[in-house]
């Protein structure tokens, strides 16, 4: 394990009036209310002065009027994770947690976080980038295949095809979202996520579904799932795949924290599938999980990913509390 969960916390008073960014107009809404709802209530119980704001597209004003310090941002899909909301905080100089205007943008468009990943030698599964129907008849992945939209989190549109006609439907569904979508070679293998917070890979998570694969429904309604950590694997493996994890981060400039998917096949072969720069901090979430293993509880968690908080490459440097 690559973490340190002794690391001494930030004194509370230091990060100023803090906004605890949730909501906004994506599809994952709901999903992020529930985030930053969690977010919200820890940093209070730290001590920190903490401010919910539910975004919309007044946020610039809104942020600028109230002269906030730092910002924790639990925005989850478009707006708030592909770049647009990390914009306007640098226009404003106001340092907020998660990665930056570039990082995010990439990270939400699968298709071009793959492109890095293997220009940099990464392992990632063969695929296709579909904008029509018409292009359907295109791809040669061989079956069964992943569809999902580019742009989409939380596994929304997302479907597996076994022929061409289930392709059709699960690209109509895919493209209600958006219009590129993702055909991906389908990997036989076992699902694990690494964490990643400031600069160090928490313990992994195997993830066991009984549906299809870890859809919507698996991730936040099925009590099914099981999220299995410690994951199995032997230190030397875990080890190996937290740096692959690490440098798959890395290539795409994320920061502060993060979580990187990716699946083991029959063969015990990493393939990549996707890097998430803004996770979900709910019940059903990972990085609360890969924390407490690493003996980080929630309320800790969340004043770590504030002191990851920056703005452009500059972190923020706390300002010392009168009592120091």
């Amino acid at each position: 394990m690559t973490s340190d969960a002794h690391n001494t916390c930030p004194d509370p008073s230091a990060f100023g009036k803090v906004a605890v960014l949730m909501g906004g107009w994506a599809a994952e809404r709901e999903i992020s209310l529930e985030s930053g709802a969690a977010v919200l209530a820890a940093l209070r119980r730290s001590g920190v002065d903490a401010h919910g704001v539910d975004v919309d597209r007044r946020i610039g004003a809104t942020l600028e009027d109230a002269d906030f310090d730092r910002v924790f941002v639990a925005l989850h899909g478009r707006g708030g994770e592909d770049g647009v909301i990390q914009g306007v905080l640098e226009a404003l100089e106001i340092p907020y947690t998660g990665s930056g205007v570039l990082a995010s943008a990439m990270g939400m468009d699968k298709a071009r976080t793959k492109m890095l990943w293997q220009a940099s030698g990464l392992p990632t599964p063969a695929y296709q980038v579909v904008t029509s129907e018409a292009d359907l008849d295109t791809v040669a992945l061989g079956w069964p295949v992943m569809v999902k939209p580019v742009h989409e989190g939380s596994s929304l549109g997302t479907g597996r095809a076994d022929s061409f006609a289930e392709l059709r439907r699960a690209w109509r569904e895919a493209a209600s979202y958006d219009t590129e979508v993702l055909v991906e070679s389908w990997v036989v293998g076992e699902e694990y996520t690494a964490a990643v917070l400031a600069g160090q890979a928490l313990p992994l998570i195997k993830l066991e579904t009984p549906r299809g694969f870890y859809d919507f429904q698996a991730k936040y309604e099925d009590e099914s799932t099981r999220y299995i950590c410690p994951c199995g694997l032997d230190g030397d493996a875990e080890q190996r795949l937290q740096a692959m994890a690490l440098k798959a981060f890395g290539v795409l400039g994320a920061r502060g924290w993060g979580r990187v998917d990716f699946f083991l096949d029959a063969g015990c072969d990493p393939w990549l599938i996707e890097l998430n720069t803004i996770p979900g901090m709910t019940s059903h979430s990972l990085v609360p999980m890969a924390a407490a293993a690493a003996g980080i509880e929630f309320d800790e968690l969340a004043l770590r990913i504030l002191a990851t908080a920056a703005v452009g490459e500059r972190p923020a440097a706390p300002e010392p509390s009168d009592e120091q």
